[in-house]
């Protein structure tokens, strides 16, 4: 069939076999262009045989084709009654909001319309035209495809253009839109039973109006009209949000996309801590779920840096932080959660809205902030995959490390509601854990066919981590600086008296903070050696001096001291609760049942010592008792309690 407008198209015998008025064999077919003179021409290709023009065929066979083939449409001008342009947006957003059914109904109208104009461009009459292509419609089973139909639709588009017609065909019937009428207080009865946290069925809400109604006289629709009402009027963020939450709600919204492949190699790095689901037996002979804290770089998604531990704490932020720093380089950027081993002073102090612990302006710069740059540290929603691409590795450990055949046994489960039926039949050593994990986290890091954008596919973790950091320029510190900015910091107070400065129960002091007495300065110690020595500088860094420990009372290292501080109050909260148990009375109960004690009598003297005075005279005052290095005798006193007790004894003889 050659290329061009309708009447210059030609067709072969076999393309006209089956066509209304066409004979059902090639060689009828040319037969009958033979008997009727149609117009042909030798054809060309493979094969070889004649063609014959589309203006020679038989209009029911033309009909056919038009109808099978959409021929191209010159444009037409629009005439001064075309439809405005806020009809023809109307229309065309109706158009979209219809159904697939009713847009396939418009494109047939529109098809059965362009084989009517090109039947009568190539010379048919337009109503033995529209007879036609009507006829061709019925016989394809087409309902509502008569000429009268035809006629209708020409007229809904006789002032529009070509570009526009199809959604000026679209079928103005909405089918039935009437639904039963709802008692509006009945309505609000059933909404405010079944938007609830506690997600109770229809069927039940239901139900329970259908009670009040039998009291109230009220005609209620079914079931049914209520939960298409429910679709049809209440947003299904509405739904969402007053039976599921607001964290169902957020799920809702499409999270952003974000293309690490943009980025390089240690431009920007993410960390979090993850409790495994296992039961160890830590060093000190404990048993408990232990914790891993890591550092995973953004751009490969490869783990950099990790330690393990009984528990969350600042000091697994560093240490593993320092692990990442000898091993690679300073990173851009970090991504952190307000957890309080990251947010903690000694870590991320002078970062803005850390969302955790009071920010004052003496707090001394954290050793991510020194650093990385205040600027670069970034807070993020916890438990939120999407601006932390390792809560996604972590679910991988969950599978293939937790789950690993050597810790058989020791698998807890993830939640209460998931322990497997040899939950607690073993204990992992802490020898075993660590060699197991260590080895899998390579593993992990070194498995290829990744289907991230970066790796696509193909590599692993460490294959593209590699080819991008032997691109890159990486800053790097020297290990004197690498072990001083692993010192923890923290701002205390040196002593009014000396200068001398305590952290952790322990005192530390040199001659040059005599200078700085009462004031506030910054201590940069070893967590781990507490009684070591300290670096005393000053709040605006300025370095002071170093400080031995002169007072080593405390504990040997900050796990040591926290743990204390942590017994010390349980121990002291459980006298408490016991002296609470075992005091069941206040003492003003008590005294209160305390009987009045009544005063002895008095003892009455046998015998009586009469004192001689010359009449009218005074007595002699007597002379004082010798002090106790004196030479003096006794006192009157001391004569007359002796002889007392002499007559005592004579009497009781």
């Amino acid at each position: 069939m050659a290329d061009g407008s309708i009447s210059e198209r030609w067709y072969a015998a076999t393309d006209l076999v089956g066509l209304p008025g066409m004979p059902g064999t090639d060689r009828n077919i040319r037969a009958k262009a033979d008997r009727e003179g149609w117009t042909s021409r030798p054809r060309t290709g493979r094969g070889g045989g004649r063609e014959y023009a589309f203006s020679s065929l038989p209009p029911a066979a033309q009909a056919a084709l038009l109808l099978r083939e959409r021929p191209q449409q010159a444009p037409t001008r629009r005439n001064s009654l075309a439809p405005t342009d806020e009809q023809l947006r109307s229309a065309w957003q109706r158009f979209e909001r219809a159904k697939q059914p009713m847009k396939d109904v418009a494109a047939m109208r529109l098809r059965a319309l362009h084989t009517v104009n090109a039947l009568v461009r190539a010379g048919t009459p337009l109503m033995q035209a529209r007879d036609t292509v009507a006829a061709q419609l019925q016989r394809d089973g087409i309902r509502g495809g008569s000429a009268a139909s035809i006629a209708r639709w020409q007229q809904d588009v006789a002032h529009a253009g070509p570009q526009d017609w199809l959604a000026l065909l679209l079928p103005h019937y909405t089918g039935r839109t009437a639904t039963a009428e709802i008692e509006p207080e009945a309505w609000e009865l059933f909404k405010a039973d079944y938007l609830r946290l506690e997600q109770p069925t229809a069927s039940s809400c239901y139900d329970r109006l259908q009670r009040i109604a039998a009291t109230r006289g009220w005609e209620l629709p079914s079931l049914k009209t209520f939960t298409r009402k429910v679709e049809r009027e209440l947003p299904r963020a509405v739904r969402v949000l007053a039976r599921q939450g607001e964290e169902a709600l957020l799920k809702t919204y499409p999270a952003q996309e974000r293309d690490r492949s943009l980025m390089a190699a240690l431009q920007g790095v993410n960390a979090d801590g993850h409790r495994w689901d296992l039961m160890v037996r830590f060093p000190d002979g404990s048993e408990g779920r232990p914790c891993i804290l890591g550092w995973q770089d953004l751009y490969s998604g490869k783990l950099l840096a990790w330690r393990l531990g009984d528990n969350e704490n600042s000091d697994m932020v560093r240490l593993s932080f320092g692990d990442m720093l000898r091993q690679f380089g300073i990173p851009g950027s970090v991504y952190l959660d307000n957890g309080r081993a990251f947010a903690s002073k000694w870590m991320t102090g002078g970062a803005p809205n850390r969302y955790r612990f009071k920010i004052r302006e003496e707090d001394p710069a954290g050793l991510i902030t020194t650093l990385v740059g205040a600027e670069n540290v970034h807070w993020v929603t916890p438990y939120h995959g999407q601006a932390k691409p390792i809560e996604r590795m972590w679910r991988d450990f969950c599978d293939r490390i937790a789950k690993h055949p050597e810790f058989a046994g020791a698998y807890v489960g993830n939640n209460t509601l998931n322990k497997p039926e040899n939950y607690g039949s073993r204990v992992i050593e802490w020898a075993d854990f660590e060699r197991v994990v260590t080895s899998e986290i390579h593993a992990h890091n070194a498995r290829i066919g990744r289907r991230t954008k970066v790796c696509a596919g193909v590599h692993s973790f460490d294959q593209v981590f590699a080819a991008s950091l032997a691109h890159i320029t990486v800053r790097r510190v020297s290990e004197e600086q690498l072990r001083l900015l692993l010192l923890a910091a923290e701002a205390v107070t040196a002593s009014p008296i000396d200068g001398s400065v305590r952290l952790a129960g322990n005192r530390y002091w040199t001659e040059a903070l005599s200078e700085h007495a009462g004031r506030k300065v910054v201590l940069r110690v070893d967590p781990w050696h507490l009684q070591g020595v300290a670096h005393v500088y000053a709040l605006d860094g300025t370095y002071i001096a170093e400080a031995p420990c002169t007072a080593a009372v405390g504990f040997a290292d900050v796990n040591a001291a926290r743990e204390h501080a942590r017994g010390r109050k349980q121990y002291k909260r459980a006298a408490k609760d016991m002296l609470a148990a075992e005091r069941l009375m206040d003492a003003a109960q008590v005294a209160a049942q305390l009987p009045d004690a009544t005063p002895p009598s008095l003892p009455q003297s046998t015998v009586v010592a009469p004192v001689f005075v010359r009449h009218g005279q005074k007595p002699e005052p007597k002379p004082e008792r010798a002090a106790a290095t004196g030479t003096e005798g006794p006192s009157a006193l001391d004569l007359l309690m002796f002889q007392r007790a002499q007559q005592m004894k004579k009497d009781h003889l």
